[in-house]
């Protein structure tokens, strides 16, 4: 049985639970599975053979999402296996990046970097193309004021980047020429695709005086996540009225 919700205790995280009905785990060795090569030697019968390595691949893919795994078992009553894995909050990200001393930085801008593959569907090692791509963007921001979002999912072929920069439009100029640089040093880039950098001001929304600085990074947020969707739309509508085009 797989179950997944939140706990008041811990509105920051979602918790998920895999049940079975098997014959449990001894507390001794409720201490070791998730342990490299550590097999229980009462739960694997003379039909099933493995490496011991199933849970410590599991521990450690939990461990790098800052969550936490654990197991609650009793011998012949089944295990139920928990996990837990932080809730994504772009606000929680943006906070360290977009306020000084207990208020929000002057102004933000919003910068698109896009990846369009000269094919379609891109040919050669594409992941490993866009993958290099988004490093080298990370190298290219300030890490105190500057934010590059994680990856999502687009429609069509291309690959799409977002940046909050804690910057105005025109000094956003100074990044833009040095991700393009930084970008065109990447080796056969221009080969698999051309790069498409586009920036746009956050328009801040307003708020009163007495207004908390954590709704205030809340707003920035919506903001942001607003205009993401909004330009997400539009590529998706592309991508379908090309794809039309071609049929």
């Amino acid at each position: 049985m797989l179950q997944a919700n939140m706990v008041d205790a811990d509105p920051g995280s979602v918790y998920v639970s895999v049940s079975d009905t098997g014959r449990g785990i001894s507390p001794e060795a409720k201490n070791l599975i998730f342990e490299r090569l550590y097999q229980d030697p009462d739960s694997v019968d003379n039909n099933r053979s493995g490496l011991g390595l199933g849970l410590f691949i599991c521990k450690e893919i939990v461990r790098l999402h800052d969550g936490k795994i654990w197991v609650s078992s009793e011998p012949g009553q089944g295990s139920t296996f928990t996990f837990t894995l932080p809730v994504y909050s772009l606000a929680k990200l943006l906070t360290p990046v977009i306020t000084d001393q207990e208020q929000l930085r002057p102004a933000f801008v919003l910068v698109r970097v896009e990846l369009l593959p000269q094919s379609n569907p891109p040919g050669g090692h594409w992941k490993e193309v866009w993958q290099q791509c988004l490093e080298v963007v990370r190298r290219c921001v300030y890490l105190d004021k500057d934010l590059v979002l994680p990856p999502m999912g687009t429609a069509g072929s291309s690959e799409t980047f977002f940046i909050v920069a804690s910057t105005d439009l025109q000094r956003s100029g100074i990044m833009t020429k040095r991700i393009r640089e930084q970008l065109e040093r990447v080796e056969h880039l221009r080969e698999k695709c051309t790069v498409e950098i586009a920036t746009l001001p956050i328009q801040l929304p307003a708020h009163s005086a007495d207004e908390s600085l954590e709704h205030q990074v809340q707003g920035v947020a919506d903001r942001v996540t607003q205009m993401i969707l909004r330009s997400m739309e539009r590529k998706q509508l592309f991508a379908l009225k090309n794809a039309k085009q071609s049929n």
